[in-house]
């Protein structure tokens, strides 16, 4: 569907603001891991259920240094909990509300005696020696729930 009046602007700010924020970049400073050799077949990347989801509250998980603690809204009707070692890059209060990716059918892992049912996909580099490391955050008008192919 062609976007009309309103949006096309909207679309045209957001692509310049992000066009000029990529502009400010020093890629030379910007170092990414090696893509992956091994192939992996359509069947065995077609069973990874992504999904759009929403925080609807996240908290620093008590004694962890690393660990934030997802309640998500997956769209099933009943709350997710996901635990990230993200805390080094976001506080909890910035995140609730948002629109985050993740993997929900991965098998609980305990963390901190937590189960966290799932993966919150980011995008991590190094820049002049540091790891960085960015939340794919969706569009909020993505629902909660919404599959990514």
């Amino acid at each position: 569907m062609k976007p009309l009046g309103k949006e096309v602007a909207e679309i045209k700010a957001n692509k310049a603001a992000d066009d000029n924020a990529s502009a400010k970049i020093d890629m030379s400073k910007v170092k990414v891991e090696p893509l992956f050799e091994d192939m992996v077949d359509f069947e065995e990347f077609s069973k990874c259920d992504f999904r759009a989801v929403k925080v609807k509250n996240c908290e620093e998980v008590p004694k962890s240094k690393k660990l934030l603690k997802f309640t998500l809204d997956d769209g099933s009707g009943t709350d997710r909990i996901i635990l990230s070692g993200i805390k080094s890059y976001y506080s909890a209060e910035e995140l609730i509300g948002k629109t985050l990716l993740a993997i929900v059918n991965l098998p609980p892992r305990k963390m901190m005696g937590i189960d966290s049912c799932g993966m919150l996909l980011s995008a991590i580099n190094e820049r002049e020696g540091e790891e960085e490391l960015n939340l794919l955050v969706l569009a909020d008008k993505i629902p909660a729930g919404a599959k990514i192919y």
